[in-house]
C-alpha cells in the first residue's frame, strides 16, 4: 500500500488553498480528505478521518500543519515543514552549498557539516534560525535519514529537502513538439541553469544540470554517479575544452541548431 507523501499531501492541499492562506475551511475538509485518504485503505482511513475530526477548529478552520501532522508519516511530515521554512527550489544553488561541504567529491557530508549546510541554506533565503533550532533539525534529518548510523548523509538524502516543485525538466517534453517549441523550451532550460547569465553553464551550473538529468532516469542519487556523469557531460559537449558549456554546444548535445 502506498504511503501518502509530502508532495501528495501540498498538491492536494494547493487545489483547496490556492491563495497559500495556510488553512481550509471546515466545509472543505470532507473533499480534501477524499482525497488524501485514498492511498490509506478502508480501515486505516476512518481512523486518520476520525483523528483529523477532532482536531480544535479555529474559526471553522483547519490549519496546514495541523492535518499534516496527522496524515504524513514522521520522516514525510518533517520534509514537508522544512521546505516551507526553506523553500529551496534550485538545484543549481543546492549544488553550490553542496559542493561547499564536499569538495572531496566523497557524496557524504557529516554530521557536523550538515548543521553549516543548513545554516547556509537560511542565509541563502535570508531567514536567521536560532542556535538552539538549527541543531534540532540537524539532529531530527540524522535520526531520519542516517539508517545505518554511520554519522553521514549522502546526496540522495540531502537533495530531499528541495522544495516540492517537480524536477525542472520534466516541464519539456523535447521529443514530442515542433521544432520551433523545442527551440523555445531549450531557451527556457538554459536559461534556468545559466545563473549567472554568463552564456555558458560551469561549476554548480553544470551540477545542477546533471542532478536533474539523473533524477529522470534514476530516481536514487549517487555522488560517484552524478561525478561520472558530470564528466561525461563535459567529454560530449565541451567542445572547445574550456571545462564550461557554451549554450551553442549544449543545444548540438541535445540535437537542436539556434540558427
Amino acid at each position: 500500500m502506498d504511503r501518502l507523501d509530502a508532495a501528495g499531501f501540498l498538491q492536494t492541499w494547493q487545489h483547496f488553498d490556492a491563495d497559500d492562506k495556510g488553512y481550509i475551511e471546515e466545509t472543505e475538509l470532507d473533499s480534501f480528505l477524499q482525497i488524501t485518504l485514498k492511498t490509506f485503505g478502508e480501515q486505516r482511513g476512518e481512523e486518520t478521518r476520525d483523528d483529523v475530526r477532532r482536531l480544535k477548529r479555529t474559526e471553522g478552520r483547519l490549519q496546514i500543519e495541523e492535518l499534516a501532522a496527522i496524515l504524513l508519516p514522521e520522516e514525510e511530515n518533517f520534509l514537508f515543514l522544512f521546505r516551507r521554512e526553506t523553500p529551496l527550489d534550485d538545484s543549481v544553488e543546492f549544488m553550490r552549498i553542496w559542493r561547499n561541504y564536499d569538495a572531496e567529491s566523497t557524496g557524504y557530508i557529516s554530521a557536523a557539516e550538515l548543521k553549516g549546510f543548513l545554516q547556509d541554506l537560511f542565509l541563502q533565503h535570508r531567514r536567521t534560525v536560532t542556535p538552539g533550532k538549527l541543531e534540532e533539525y540537524t539532529v531530527t534529518m540524522m535520526k531520519i535519514f542516517d539508517r545505518n548510523r554511520d554519522g553521514r548523509l549522502d546526496l540522495n538524502d540531502l537533495a530531499r529537502i528541495l522544495s516540492l516543485k517537480e524536477n525542472f525538466l520534466l516541464k519539456f517534453k523535447m521529443d514530442a513538439c515542433s521544432l520551433d517549441d523545442r527551440k523555445r523550451d531549450f531557451e527556457k532550460i538554459f536559461s534556468h541553469y545559466d545563473v549567472s547569465k554568463t552564456g555558458a553553464l560551469e561549476g554548480p551550473e553544470v551540477d545542477g544540470f546533471v542532478k536533474d538529468m539523473m533524477e529522470l532516469v534514476k530516481p536514487s542519487l549517487d555522488g560517484s554517479d552524478l561525478d561520472r556523469s558530470r564528466t561525461a557531460l563535459l567529454a560530449h559537449c565541451d567542445l572547445n575544452q574550456d571545462g564550461k558549456i557554451q549554450k551553442n554546444e549544449l543545444a548540438l548535445c541535445l540535437g537542436l541548431k539556434l540558427c
